[in-house]
């Protein structure tokens, strides 16, 4: 099997750590890596809904919006700042975190509420938006499970984890968990999001240097499902470590290699 510069295989994801309860103020938040992709996930609640839900929606229900940023110092070269206008792939990829997050609560259960999920890349070195979502899951978790515990909310809505990885081909190789520079040269590359069913909730794919057959897609979606059922231990085990220790309680990390 290939062998890539930082010595993994083809089909082994970067190390995985989801570190939880990492900013103090948030319902739920995380910093979660894919190997050196860093980015601080926050889940906080608003006590209302955007107009067009409230109008649009004859019972009463919840919804969920996302917003993603990447700070300047991120990258090799100083990224500015979304001041007056997000770009076009900061508002492609903000809403791409919120409707993957959507599929994965039963908004209905939440009451007439917002939650805002805030991803903040701190390190850059590709597969951002799929770490946000992975690390997503687990800020909504935790900020679901503080309503409860608060009172907000009389149980924990209905949920289904869900997970997301890149794949691509380089050099005619199919690659799990793209970092920048072997994404930066892959023939394709994809993002893909699933649930703990092994459904498709996104698939976003660029072929830029040649056609891919149905069969090479095939099995870049299996490789993405190998991994993303990583991903979930990744998120089950993080949840867990937590379970029966008390709100204070210092960031806890789970690591896999």
């Amino acid at each position: 099997m290939t062998t890539r510069p930082d010595q993994r295989q083809a089909n082994e994801l970067r190390p995985i750590q989801i570190t939880r309860h990492f900013t103090k103020h948030a319902h739920g938040s995380v910093l979660v890596c894919f190997g050196d992709t860093k980015v601080i996930v926050t889940a906080t609640v608003e006590e209302r809904v955007p107009r067009h839900i409230h109008v649009l929606k004859e019972e009463s229900t919840g919804w969920l919006t996302a917003e993603y940023s990447m700070l300047p110092g991120a990258t090799n070269t100083r990224t500015q700042r979304d001041r007056q206008k997000v770009s076009g792939r900061t508002a492609e990829i903000q809403r791409l975190i919120g409707r993957t997050l959507r599929a994965s609560v039963d908004l209905t259960k939440v009451g007439s509420r917002t939650i805002h999920i805030d991803a903040d890349v701190i390190q850059a070195d590709g597969g951002t938006r799929v770490a946000a979502i992975t690390g997503g899951y687990v800020a909504l978790v935790d900020c679901l499970n503080k309503l409860v515990a608060d009172g907000m909310l009389q149980a924990l809505p209905p949920l289904n984890p869900i997970a997301a990885v890149s794949v691509g081909m380089v050099a005619g190789v199919e690659l799990l968990d793209l970092n920048y520079d072997e994404d930066s040269s892959a023939e394709v590359d994809a993002n893909i999001v699933m649930n703990a069913q092994g459904e498709l909730i996104e698939l976003q794919l660029s072929s830029e240097r040649s056609p891919l057959t149905r069969s090479q897609l095939d099995q870049l979606v299996d490789l993405a499902s190998e991994g993303i059922q990583k991903l979930f231990q990744a998120q089950q085990d993080a949840l867990a470590e937590a379970s029966s220790t008390p709100k204070t309680m210092e960031p806890q990390k789970m690591e896999i290699a």
